[in-house]
Order: structure tokens, then C-alpha cells, then sequence
């Protein structure tokens, strides 16, 4: 069962925050360790991903030719005790094209999760950004607990399979008995291989991390692009530290005034606006929809194919069965890319005639499993992040209570979702905060970029956190559109707005909206 953080903030996959004795005030300081802020960083080709990134080959050469190159920084793993023992954050880079006399510095990149490789996601979309190459150093980096950057590890690739196979929605006390029965497993399983780790993953922490980084890179502000997750991270480091935000832009915007629960019921109303799209862009074309005569047609199959394989499983991936809950992360994966509705479709017409391979391929993206059977650490990572951040423990009495609420939210995905808070029962380590402080007094402006469309983090959250980061500092702008996020779904407007600020220091109007 994907964590709903993997779903929120993708949270992929998504999540809450700050460690309270470090919100007792807000910091510029330079790093408190003034031999790590000297370091320096031995940049070399980069190798294949190691198997907590998910593996792989290298990242291929620049289109000039040029080989990405790789990192490792040094940096408190306690930064209450920043002259105590260190961990390695693998970093990644790109230099920029333009010719030093028209470099700016570096533009940090994370992508989100909570949990997800900078290391390996930065290259695969490095075109998507050639433009922005042009006058910045592109960065990326592994969070603290995430891929080469001490990364936190809990089941094994077989146990990972009995979890991702689970019904996460159970319907009477002998499947709700299991259901958490598993995720305990699963949460000491976390302790016992990761447990030095799991007390230092905060949000807080990275973004400690990343003020350092700032200073090691040479740059004396930090500009830095934020996307899901990602934003919420900006937003916390904003907080800590206005006076050394540069130019910064948020896209995919995490709601950052909401608790756990409140971002999962808003997920949910997200996901099934998305589901919505999705079925009315399939009956609309030119030739038949293959599954469904309306909208409403498509989703009632697709509620009927779930209810389905909640007691007879179709054949997936050999030897794996395509389940119920294998089903809905496939579906929601899907929605996070209007470019993945013609495999939804595939997929589901597939699963019709009893074939689930399609859908369950799409569910393995969203959990990080590879072909090869092997799982990267983004569950892993994405559940200590987000269970050391968030302070609410949903038990199951609670979940049942609200049941009702997320149902009308999400007749698909509302169950999934409510049952997938309690994924932190038992865990570790406290949570640190009902939700995080983004407010940022002092700090130049910052664009939010809100897409209406967004099932993952629904557009609602950009204007929450233009408003929480404080007058003047966050600046909105609307994308009228499908997916999670607006710059990679190439609108020229969107992109030319982020360009123009991030390349040229032009701030677009705030409520600027673009279709």
C-alpha cells in the first residue's frame, strides 16, 4: 500500500513538518560548522544508479556532449550537533552553456516525494530545463535518507511485494486486523535496519542541508526550483532562511496550512477531478472510447472493475496478480500526466478482457519497483520523511470515523487514501508538526505556479501557500490545464513566465493565469 504522502506530494508520493525547537526562531546564519562550509566538493562522471536510486545506467551525455557530473557533500547527520559524526548527500550537476560571463550560480532542483533521487530524475528530464541551462549550473541532489545520501531501508524486495499486494482498504476486522499488522511490520522493519537515521529526515534538515550547499556551490543565494514535495521544502527553507532565498519558483504547490488528513481528503477530491478529465478527454474524441459510452459510463466500469478485484485478482506480472489496491495505484499513477491517458486506457480495456499487466506496470512506477523485481528506497525514504515531519497518529477507530467524508470525496480513491493514514502507527520517532511554517518576512519574491488540474496536489494549495509565505514574497500564477505540475507540460506562457524570472529577474504580475 503507496504511503498517501507518495500520493500527496508525489507524494508520490507529499507531507508536513518542522522539528518545534528549531520554529522557535528563524536563522541566516552561514552553516555552524565552518570546516564543512569550506569543503570541497570532488566533481567526477557520474556512476549507475546505485540500487537504492532504482538502478539503472549511467545518465546519458549532455546534447553537447558533455558527461553529467556527481558529488558527494558532507553534512551533519545531527545538525543539533553540527560538529558530530557526517553523512554523504550525492549530488549532480550540469554546468552551465552560456559562458561564464553570463552565469548566474546554480539552480538547486527537487523533484518531490518525499523520497524521490534528484541524482536520477535530473537527468532524465535535463532537456525539459536546456533553456534555464543557459545561465545557471543545474543542481540536484538525494535528500538526507533518500538514494546515496544515507538512505533509510526497511523491507526487503520480497516482503515489498506482500505489501504492495495487500488489500488497503479493508472491509471487515479481519482485513483491517491484517492491514495493520503489515504496516507495523513494515515500521519496525524501518527501525531495525535505518534506526540512527530515522530521528534526522526532517524537512528542517534538508533544507539545513541545502543552505550549506549554497555555500559550498560559491552561491551567496540560494535559487532553487521546487516541484510537488519540493515546493514544501522551498516553503521551509524560505522560513529559515528569507535573507538567503534568491530567485525561487514553486510548481505542483503542496497546501502547506493543511494537517496529514486534510491533504488526504483533498487529495482525494484531486484524484477523482482528475478521473473525471480523464473519462470526459476519452469519450470526447473522434473514435469510440473503449471503455465507456459517457463519463459517467467510464467511471462506473472502472468502480466495478475495483469492487471486482477486491475478491478475484487478475493475472498481472507473472508471478504477481494485479489486486485491487495494485489497480488504484496504477489508475492514480496514470492522472499524474495527461501524456499516461492513452496507457490508462490501455490498461483498463485490457483489465476488462482479465489482463492486468498495464495497470500493474504503472503501480510499479508509483512504488519504485524495477522489471527486475528489485525496489528502489522511495517507499522507504517517503514513509520516515513524512513520519517524522507530520505529528498527527491516525489509528484505525479514527480512520473509520472519517471513512464516510473521504467516500463522498472519492467514490475510487477515498478509502484508499483514508486507510493509507495509518502509516505511521507505531512509528519510531515523533512527528514533529501538525503542519509546516512557510512564512517568510523579508524574502524577495517567490513564483507559485498552481495547475488547475492537478490531481496530487490540487490547485487550491498555490494560493495557500502564496498566502503563507507572506505579502509580497509569494506571487501567483494560475495554469489552466491536466497533470501534476505546469512547467513540464510545455505551455509556452507558463514556461516563458518562469524563464523570464528565473533567467531575467522579471517577477510576472500576481493572478497572472495562462490556458
Amino acid at each position: 500500500m503507496p504511503s498517501p504522502s507518495l500520493l500527496r506530494a508525489t507524494a508520490v508520493t507529499v507531507s508536513a513538518l518542522l522539528l518545534a525547537s528549531l520554529l522557535a526562531g528563524c536563522s541566516d546564519d552561514t552553516a555552524e560548522d565552518e570546516d564543512l562550509a569550506r569543503q570541497q566538493l570532488d566533481w567526477k562522471d557520474c556512476p549507475a544508479p546505485s540500487r537504492a536510486q532504482g538502478g539503472g545506467t549511467p545518465p546519458s551525455p549532455l546534447p553537447n556532449g558533455e558527461e553529467w557530473q556527481c558529488a558527494t557533500l558532507k553534512v551533519p547527520r545531527d545538525w543539533d550537533d553540527p560538529e558530530g559524526d557526517t553523512i554523504g548527500l550525492a549530488l549532480i550537476r550540469a554546468r552551465a552553456s552560456g559562458g561564464e560571463d553570463r552565469r548566474i550560480g546554480s539552480l538547486i532542483f527537487n523533484f518531490g516525494g518525499p523520497g524521490g533521487s534528484g541524482v536520477t530524475t535530473l537527468p532524465a528530464f535535463g532537456n525539459d530545463y536546456a533553456h534555464l541551462r543557459t545561465r545557471y549550473d543545474l543542481v540536484s541532489f538525494d535528500p538526507r535518507g533518500v538514494g546515496r545520501s544515507a538512505p533509510v531501508l526497511c523491507e526487503d524486495d520480497q516482503q515489498l511485494d506482500a505489501f504492495f499486494q495487500q488489500d488497503a482498504t479493508p472491509d471487515d476486522a479481519a482485513e483491517r486486523t491484517e492491514l495493520l499488522e503489515n504496516v507495523r511490520d513494515f515500521n519496525e522493519a524501518c527501525e531495525k535496519n535505518s534506526a540512527k537515521m530515522l530521528p534526522h529526515v526532517l524537512t528542517t534538515d534538508a533544507a539545513r542541508d541545502m543552505d550549506l550547499m549554497r555555500q559550498v556551490l560559491g552561491d551567496d543565494e540560494l535559487h532553487y526550483f521546487g516541484i510537488s514535495y519540493g515546493t514544501e521544502l522551498g516553503g521551509v527553507y524560505a522560513h529559515l532562511f528569507p535573507r538567503n532565498v534568491g530567485r525561487a519558483v514553486f510548481d505542483a504547490v503542496v497546501d502547506p496550512t493543511q494537517t496529514p488528513e486534510q491533504g488526504s481528503l483533498g487529495q482525494a477530491r484531486g484524484f477523482q477531478r482528475a478521473l473525471g478529465n480523464f473519462a470526459e478527454n476519452c469519450v470526447s474524441k473522434a473514435e469510440d472510447c473503449p471503455i465507456g459510452d459517457s463519463a459517467q459510463d467510464v467511471e462506473d466500469r472502472i468502480a466495478q472493475l475495483l469492487r471486482d478485484l477486491d475478491s478475484r485478482p487478475i493475472d498481472g506480472i507473472f508471478p504477481r496478480e494485479l489486486t485491487q489496491t495494485a489497480a488504484t495505484s496504477g489508475i492514480a499513477q496514470a492522472l499524474y500526466s495527461q501524456e499516461f491517458w492513452d496507457y490508462l486506457t490501455e490498461g483498463l480495456d485490457q483489465a476488462y478482457d482479465g489482463d492486468g499487466q498495464v495497470l500493474m506496470l504503472l503501480s510499479d512506477t508509483m512504488t519504485g519497483r524495477r522489471t527486475n523485481g528489485e525496489y528502489s528506497n522511495l517507499t522507504a525514504a517517503n514513509v520516515a520523511i513524512s513520519c517524522a515531519d507530520d505529528r498527527p497518529r491516525y489509528d484505525a477507530a479514527h480512520v473509520e470515523r472519517r471513512l464516510p467524508e473521504f467516500r463522498r470525496a472519492s467514490p475510487l480513491f477515498g478509502e484508499y487514501l483514508a486507510w493509507g493514514m495509518v502509516g505511521c502507527v507505531d512509528w519510531p520517532v515523533p512527528g514533529a508538526a501538525e503542519h509546516p511554517d512557510v512564512s517568510a518576512p523579508g524574502a524577495p519574491p517567490i513564483l507559485v505556479v498552481g495547475n488547475t488540474g492537478d490531481p496530487a496536489t490540487p490547485y487550491e494549495g498555490a494560493r495557500k501557500m502564496a498566502r503563507a509565505l507572506g505579502q509580497g514574497v509569494g506571487v501567483e500564477l494560475t495554469y489552466e490545464g491536466q497533470g501534476h505540475g505546469a512547467y513540464d507540460s510545455k505551455n509556452k506562457c507558463v514556461q516563458d513566465a518562469v524563464n523570464g524570472y528565473l533567467l531575467d529577474g522579471k517577477v510576472p504580475a500576481a493572478g497572472t493565469v495562462c490556458r
